[in-house]
């Protein structure tokens, strides 16, 4: 059989998603920290990707991700929300707009107002998050614009993240991690590191551990991972449904608890 060296990603994404993913792939590619998967053509209907040859994930291998994340984190942005360079507007998680920002804001009010307000809205429409259970969301949201300090601790500067990464967009390769199927924003580094968590990853405790070594964070990170895991849970739940909006005002309760 042929040596396929190229994959094509064709999707009825919305209009300029295949190219706001081509440009974020290659922002992260810029930190020089983890690798992404290779951009060889960007077109209207499709991205095409240079084939990873997928292996199976080493504990080696997952400590070498931990590390490179933190290096593309601290390849920093300019503000919180943040789109990487060339796109303009908004960007996509998914087939649902991902909100960026045109002027600096605090974390809390951009994480407030700009991951959790759009996609609750979006949960209750679809009938996934009652009016009791968005409530617990509201309460939230309105801490972190408070700037509460057991919300928003670790928020010092923007951190370069992935922005969508769950276990299915790192894949392994006999060179280490590959990440692919980005949303790529300036945001809480603890946010890609909650996400992992979220759905797990391979040998992720020896990820964290690398990631930590290699960046440190701030104290009660452990504690505030179901705040962060509140953006892609009402993702969820705007997309799918089902138990997602009972798990979203879970974590929402949770970090009612800081």
């Amino acid at each position: 059989m042929p040596d396929v060296k190229e994959f094509v990603k064709r999707a009825a994404s919305p209009p300029g998603a295949l190219a706001a993913e081509a440009a974020g792939l290659a922002w992260l590619a810029e930190a020089g920290g983890a690798a992404v998967c290779a951009v060889r053509e960007v077109r209207e209907d499709a991205l095409v990707l240079e084939r990873v040859q997928e292996v199976p994930a080493t504990a080696a291998a997952a400590e070498d991700f931990g590390r490179d994340l933190a290096t593309t984190h601290a390849a920093g942005a300019d503000r919180f929300g943040a789109p990487p360079p060339g796109v303009v507007g908004d960007a996509w998680i998914a087939s649902l707009p991902l909100p960026m920002t045109h002027d600096p804001e605090p974390w809390g009010t951009f994480y407030a107002q700009r991951r959790l307000e759009p996609y609750l809205r979006a949960a209750r429409e679809r009938g996934a998050v009652d009016a009791a259970g968005a409530a617990v969301v509201e309460r939230v949201c309105a801490r972190l614009a408070d700037g509460d300090e057991g919300l928003v601790a670790g928020a010092d500067r923007p951190a370069r993240l992935h922005g969508d990464l769950w276990s299915g967009n790192v894949l392994w390769s006999p060179s280490g991690a590959v990440l692919i199927d980005c949303a790529a924003h300036g945001g809480h580094p603890e946010t890609d590191l909650a996400m992992l968590e979220l759905f797990g990853l391979p040998h992720l405790e020896r990820a964290l551990d690398a990631y930590v070594e290699a960046a440190g964070t701030t104290d009660g990170r452990r504690e505030r991972v179901p705040l962060h895991q509140l953006h892609p849970l009402l993702v969820h739940a705007a997309l799918f449904g089902g138990g997602y909006g009972a798990r979203a005002v879970r974590a929402a309760e949770r970090a009612l608890a800081l």
